[in-house]
This record gives C-alpha cells, sequence and structure tokens, in this order.
C-alpha cells in the first residue's frame, strides 16, 4: 500500500493509504516507518485528514542536466533545494513578483530510506525507502541572472511532493521498474506529451551514487532525478498536475505574491 504523511484531529502522522481513509502507523526507528511488520494504530477517514508532503527531509537535492541523452555529455550536477521549498499536495505555488517565467517539472523522487554516503551501483537502491511525485518549480528569468539557482528553485513552497511513497517492493509488485516510470505534466488539464525515467541522461541509482559521493545523506532526505519531459509556463490561476505513473498525481494551484501560505506541516486539517 501507499504510505502517506497526514494531518488530522491527533496531530501529524504517518499511514497506510487504503479504501476511504489512512490507517495509522507507529512510526519506525530509522525510518518514518517501522522495518518488516508496521504496527497500526487506528483508521482516519479521508475527509478528516490532510495529506502532507509524505517525508520532512532535513536534505533536498535535484540532479540538474539531466534531462536527456544529450545530458550525458557533461558531468553529472547536482543543486540543493532549502526545506522551506518543500509544500503538499494541494497547498498553493505562490509566485512572486519579479519571478519571470515560471515553469513546472514533473519529477521522479527518491526518499532515502537508511543513512547514504559513498553508495555504488550494486548497493544504492537498498537505501531507498520508496519514490514519490516532486514538481521541480523553476524560474526560467531568473535562471538566467543567478547561475547558482537559489531565487531560480529556492523560493517558499517550490517543491511540491507527493501525494505519497511508494516502496520498491509496491512497484514490483505492480510489475513496475523505476527507470522506466512514465512521467506526466498537465497545466489546467491540457497535458504536455509524456516523458519516461528511461529518457533521464543518468539512471535513479547512478543519481544516488554521485550524489552521496559528494554528501551523505539521511533517512527522510531527498533526491530529485529530473524532468524527462521538460517545463510547462504557469502563472497565477493555474491548476498544476504532476503525475508518476504507479504512484499518484500531485495536484497544486499556482497564486500571486500576495498570498499568504501557512506552514506545510501545520496539524490542522482545514
Amino acid at each position: 500500500m501507499p504510505l502517506a504523511r497526514i494531518a488530522h484531529g491527533g496531530g501529524v502522522a504517518y499511514a497506510e493509504v487504503g479504501a476511504g481513509g489512512y490507517t495509522l502507523l507507529a512510526p519506525g526507528r530509522e525510518t518514518p516507518w517501522s522495518d518488516g511488520q508496521r504496527e497500526k494504530r487506528g483508521f482516519v477517514p479521508a475527509s478528516s485528514a490532510r495529506l502532507l508532503a509524505p517525508v520532512s527531509p532535513r536534505t533536498v537535492v535535484g540532479m540538474a542536466h539531466n534531462t536527456g541523452p544529450a545530458d550525458r555529455e557533461l558531468p553529472p550536477q547536482a543543486f540543493l533545494k532549502p526545506v522551506t521549498t518543500i509544500s503538499a499536495p494541494g497547498r498553493p505555488i505562490a509566485v512572486p513578483e519579479g519571478a519571470g517565467l515560471v515553469e513546472a517539472e514533473a519529477e521522479l523522487a527518491v526518499v532515502i530510506g537508511h543513512t547514504a554516503r559513498r553508495l555504488t551501483m550494486a548497493d544504492a537502491l537498498s537505501h531507498v525507502l520508496g519514490f514519490t511525485v516532486a514538481n521541480d518549480v523553476t524560474s526560467r528569468d531568473l535562471q538566467r541572472s543567478d547561475p547558482l539557482w537559489f531565487a531560480a528553485k529556492g523560493h517558499d513552497g517550490w517543491t511540491p511532493l507527493g501525494p505519497w511513497l511508494v516502496t520498491p517492493a509496491e512497484l514490483d509488485h505492480q510489475g513496475l521498474e523505476v527507470d522506466a516510470l512514465e512521467i506526466r505534466l498537465s497545466v489546467d488539464g491540457v497535458p504536455r506529451p509524456p516523458a519516461n525515467a528511461s529518457m533521464l541522461a543518468r539512471s535513479i541509482t547512478e543519481c544516488l551514487v554521485y550524489v552521496t559521493g559528494v554528501l551523505t545523506l539521511h533517512p527522510g532526505d531527498v533526491v530529485l532525478t529530473g524532468a524527462p519531459g521538460g517545463g510547462a509556463p504557469i502563472r497565477p490561476g493555474c491548476r498544476v498536475i504532476a503525475s508518476v505513473v504507479g504512484i499518484g498525481d500531485l495536484e497544486n494551484p499556482v497564486v500571486g505574491a500576495d498570498c499568504v501560505l501557512a506552514g506545510e506541516d501545520e496539524e490542522s486539517v482545514a
């Protein structure tokens, strides 16, 4: 079953996603979910809960120049996104004045399950807790004026994650391979051409090997693997859906800079 992080009347909890709602789980030791058999602690109807980002990472890494085979000619590159960019399904993406051309990017995101340092091609996937959908919101105009991409990608709420997390075992059960997952993006109901994780310049495993050769990733940390389908322009009033087949749909509205965003981990279900 998919794994979610929710806000409900009792606070914030991790849960299994099921028909009509969520089965609450006891927190695990190293990862947010217990290894093996998970201890279940009651049921919350969907109407009484709000989905949060499925994890609360301490580090968010994005792969740069990983969108297609031509990028293979470049050395692997990555960037950091502030944790304040993390946002939940349904939460608004605020576009400030002066951001210029802003695009949504649908991406497959990897969530780390065990402390990962200097991973190899042989052991990298064994450190993965699961996979979720990311929208790596980016200002193209600010990218051109800021080569470090601080303002281009670092605004609050510019990394929606969700709707939940799917484990490698669940993907296997569905007969899906992580390096061949279909990635979709639509704005106001208009779809972009579908893309596939197989189009990425570097595989999911290669991304993890590169990133952990530079820094240590901890349980709950997130690696954005790149947007093989490219981006789509967004502006206030739009509604964006980023999807990965086998995982789910991540939907967020786009608002203007005058919208005041509440904290992502707010416990209210309102």
